[in-house]
């Protein structure tokens, strides 16, 4: 009986999408934890969206990059944020997810994230092959970050195992088990400069771990949602040179069902409303149509694409 009224729910919020102009209109917004950018960033776009599309309702949950792209295949929501290199492990049915999602097409890159590797300056880590026999921290299991954590040691012939010990913890245990020495390496992905880093920095001497070019090659032959980014020389404190590292984007996901003059609107409004967005994430800053188009594998939705083509962004 429970399960019944689950499915009878679902399929009232689904319907609730698809209804015609004249009605009200329903859709849910999967943002991320609470105390990330995405939670005001969904506060932002269901603000927008509503304004701008009569009779259209948006309820913003939390969610998570992996989970929002489930969440938005599965039905149970209707648009979402997510991070191009999951989503695109989502499309070729890669862990961690149980199968291939197809009902999930994009609909704009917002800013680049990137997977930083820290490393105290005294654990003399030059290169990834350098962090076997570490103690390194990272982001609880199935985070994006813990996940690329992963791949980068698998793919330079290294594991878990071959570390002294892997943590899985907040950012902010993390800076504290590296302050205190109990962590010599930290691995997390997000915009830059990351607070948590700056938090270190001003306690420990640190030093970014740059990407090589075979594990970024390799990478990229894997997914082509990663790209090599650069953080430039004075990012973070005594940081005297560029780094290259793994980046990929964050972006908006939709449900390939919804309708085409629906998204088109949503697309608009965001391109529309860069700027007032960019106070709550300051990497969105300057995020052109063209920027938001940029193919990072994940089929747009054909409002998103006319929106973009009508800009001569594509």
């Amino acid at each position: 009986m429970k399960a019944a009224r689950i499915a009878s729910a679902l399929a009232l919020t689904v319907a609730g999408a698809f209804a015609g102009s004249a009605g009200a209109q329903q859709i849910t917004l999967m943002t991320g934890p609470q105390g990330g950018v995405w939670v005001p960033l969904g506060g932002q776009l269901k603000s927008m969206w509503e304004k701008a599309i009569p009779g259209l309702n948006v309820t913003a949950v939390p969610g998570a990059g992996i989970a929002n792209v489930r969440g938005v295949d599965e039905g149970k929501a209707q648009a979402g944020f997510g991070n191009s290199s999951s989503t695109v492990d989502g499309l070729a049915g890669e862990a961690p997810y149980p199968k291939k999602v197809t009902k999930v097409c994009q609909m704009a890159n917002l800013y680049p994230q990137y997977f930083q590797v820290v490393a105290l300056a005294d654990a003399k880590v030059g290169s990834f092959a350098d962090i076997k026999g570490k103690s390194v921290v990272t982001q609880p299991k199935g985070n994006t970050g813990e996940l690329l954590t992963n791949v980068v040691l698998g793919l330079n012939g290294l594991n878990y195992q071959s570390l002294s010990k892997i943590n899985f913890q907040s950012y902010t245990d993390a800076v504290s088990m590296m302050k205190d020495g109990h962590a010599q390496v930290f691995t997390l992905g997000t915009t830059i400069p990351a607070s948590s880093v700056m938090d270190l920095a001003s306690a420990r001497d640190i030093r970014l771990v740059p990407v090589d070019d075979k594990t970024m090659n390799e990478l990229r032959k894997k997914n082509p949602g990663y790209q090599r980014l650069v953080v430039k020389a004075g990012t973070y404190p005594k940081q005297d040179r560029d780094v290259p590292m793994i980046g990929y984007s964050a972006h908006l996901v939709v449900s390939c069902d919804l309708p085409e003059q629906m998204v088109y609107t949503m697309t608009r409004e965001v391109a529309a409303n860069m700027e007032g967005m960019s106070a709550v994430n300051k990497a969105m800053s300057g995020v052109t149509p063209k920027d938001m188009a940029a193919d990072i594998g994940v089929p747009f939705h054909p409002g998103a694409a006319r929106f973009y083509r009508e800009a001569k962004a594509m």
